[in-house]
Order: C-alpha cells, then structure tokens, then sequence
C-alpha cells in the first residue's frame, strides 16, 4: 500500500487528507479504526522516540503523545507500591513494557488523557491490560499478541485505532514537508544520542551516576521529539515534566519544573489517602488530584463541594506541606534542547530537585550559568548540539 486515506487534516474543514509515500509501500498497517492526521503524527514521532530510547538502554520503552509532543515517556524498570497506586496498576501483573506504558501514562496523566501510544516492543497482554481502562485515541508498537489485539480492539465500541509498524523501515535521509505552497528541504536528524554526549562536565561537580546517565540521555531523546522550545526532567527512569513549545526558556523551565512538582506531590501520603467514592471514574480522579494539590484546593474539598467527589472531607494539602515535602526531592535530571542563556533556569530547577544538567552550551552567559550549578552542587554537561523540534 503506498498510500492511506484519512476521515480529515488537522482540522475537519480540512479536506481532502491522506499519507502517502512515493517510492516503496508505506511502513505502516492499520489493523483497527481510522487514525486521523494527528494521530499519525503523533504516531510516527512517538514511534522514533521509544525506537531509539530501545536502542540507547537495551530496556522496553513507552510514550505518551498528544498534539505531536511527549506528556510522558519511560522505560520498562519495575514499579514500586506506590507507584502502582498512582498509576492505577494495583494488582496487576507487569511486564516491562507494561511498566514502561504505566510510567509514561503517569508522568502527567491530565495531559495524557486521550493521548497516542507508542510501544518499542511487542505490545502484550499485560500492558494491553494496563492500556484497557485508560482513555486514549490509538497505538503504535511493532506487533501485537493475539491476546492483546482482542482486548485493544474492544476499546472505543471496537474504533480504537491500532496501528502496526514495520520496526525494520528506513526513510529516505532527505525529509520535506509544504508550508503555504512552498517545500521546505533538510537532512533527517539522524544524530545518535549516546553517553558519549554526557562526558564534557564543565562544572566543578564532574560525578555522573549510571542512573544520571541513564536519565540525562531518556531526557535528550525524548527532547529530540519535543516541540521546540523544550526542557525536560526525570527521575527513576521516566520523564516527569515536560516543557513544550514555549518561546521562552525559562518558561520552560518553569512549566516542566511545576509539572515535576505536581508529580513528587502525588507520591504524598494525604494524596495517596484521598478517600474517592467508587463511582468516580479514573479522568475525575486524576483532575481532583491536580486541583487538590493547587492553590484552588478548595474547588474539590470545599464544604459544599467535597461530597461529589470523596467519601469524606480530606483536609488540605497545606502549603507548607507541600514545601516541606518538595524540599527533600533529590535525584532529578534535566535536560534543555538549547543553552540556557541565564542562571534563573538553574534556580529554578534545583527547588525541583533536579541535581545533574544536559544542555547544549554555547551561550555568552555560559560562565554565570556554570556559576549557578556551582553554587548548589549541580554537575552539568555540554552536550555541544542543538536538538531543536518542528
């Protein structure tokens, strides 16, 4: 098949849409439903993204899409308990790649709802059981068990889009894409991210942890295959905060770094203990969260209100609980897709506990921002190339 018809393009009144290849037949089947434009977008780019992350660790790796950028990506380590209650896995029996999907999904499950999957292996009934209940548009992997696509295919009254991909493809070195009738031209980004791009630590701590690197290079590929301007954090083998497409840096910084935040505060024992009534369904569950950790607390447990959601009135989150609680962060990682033109990115990062830096470099402000880790003990490499995203 060299070409794909599709319902419409980014938006319905754009039509007609379809994918296309002209040389060749198209890398992909659709095995169930009818992915739209989006949706192959984000599919072929989330396909990249755990593709590689494969490749780099040798571990099971998973992404969450949604709009063309990653709210989550992870690789296949084990969940501890808590984890599993956050991430709705209790009593579940985990493969890898279903703890890699688990991880994913859990890194920021407000802007994962409805989201694209990619998987870097076979997709198994495990994880096809921890996808089950989740809402989500479709998936990509490269081969699903049988036991799987039954249970995929009766998601969505039987529409869930399910896509196959040929993991052996290679597209051509030249990409184009047409923006108001004119063809833009340029050469894949086929850089290889690898530890090798973590050696030059231009700061005074020059420790890497295997774990740091671990997590320094998960930040850069899934960087690779964010929406530029970008900053990423994670811990334990899983991207926690995205900051995606902002013209800002230090907004970045800041978006990812509270979205990091959010998620250390889900691991908060008065979180955790939420008393929810048994018929809220899981996208009300993850939205009272988000609100019962925000200054709008109030909105869900609020006198008049708190009855809708929880079985009791759970006391607030107190702000000094919570910075009480941020404060003993340690071990986070953060990786930006450009050079970091001023010390507040540092700033604001270490109060989200990040202790270890992959950037770029190459600002005239390279020395203050040195200066800044410094200060707080944070090791930083220059990376030395660019991983900008369009």
């Amino acid at each position: 098949m060299t070409e794909l018809e599709l319902k419409y393009g980014c938006n319905p009144n754009q039509k007609p849409a379809r994918i296309f290849i002209k040389e060749g037949e198209l890398p992909v089947t659709v095995l169930n439903g009818k992915p739209g434009y989006i949706n192959f977008l984000d599919a072929l780019n989330s396909w990249q993204l755990v593709k590689e992350l494969k490749q780099a660790t040798g571990l099971p790796a998973a992404a969450s899409f949604k709009h063309v950028s990653p709210a989550g990506a992870a690789l296949g380590l084990p969940l501890d308990d808590t984890l599993k209650k956050m991430y709705f896995c209790e009593g579940l029996e985990l493969s890898p790649l279903a703890c890699a999907y688990a991880r994913a999904r859990g890194a920021d499950r407000m802007s994962s709802f409805g989201d694209w999957i990619a998987l870097s292996d076979v997709c198994d009934e495990s994880t096809a059981k921890v996808i089950q209940h989740e809402v989500t548009d479709g998936i990509i992997a490269p081969g699903y068990t049988d036991e799987a696509l039954a249970i995929l295919k009766a998601k969505r009254k039987g529409g869930y889009n399910i896509v196959q991909i040929d993991p052996d493809y290679q597209p051509e070195p030249i990409e184009r894409k047409q923006v108001y009738g004119v063809v833009f031209e340029q050469g894949r980004n086929e850089l290889k991210i690898d530890e090798s791009m973590l050696e030059n630590l231009v700061t005074d701590n020059k420790t890497l942890t295997d774990e740091q690197k671990r997590d320094l290079m998960l930040c850069l590929i899934t960087l690779k295959y964010t929406q530029s301007n970008s900053v990423c954090y994670a811990q334990g083998g899983q991207v926690i905060g995205v900051g995606a497409g902002q013209q800002s840096r230090i907004h970045c910084t800041r978006l990812a770094g509270n979205k990091a935040d959010i998620w250390q505060l889900r691991h908060h024992p008065k979180v955790l203990a939420l008393p929810f009534r048994e018929d809220i369904a899981r996208p009300n569950r993850d939205n009272a969260i988000d609100v019962y950790i925000s200054d709008e607390y109030e909105d869900v447990i609020g006198d008049d209100m708190w009855a809708e959601t929880f079985t009791e009135q759970p006391a607030p989150l107190t702000a000094e609980e919570k910075k009480a609680w941020l404060a003993q962060v340690k071990g986070v990682v953060l990786g930006s897709d450009a050079f970091f033109p001023f010390g507040d990115n540092i700033e604001r990062a270490r109060r989200s506990g990040v202790e270890a830096i992959v950037q770029p470099g190459g600002s005239i402000r390279d020395q203050q921002v040195i200066d800044t880790c410094n200060k707080y003990g944070i090791a930083m490499a220059f990376c030395g190339i660019r991983l900008f995203h369009h």
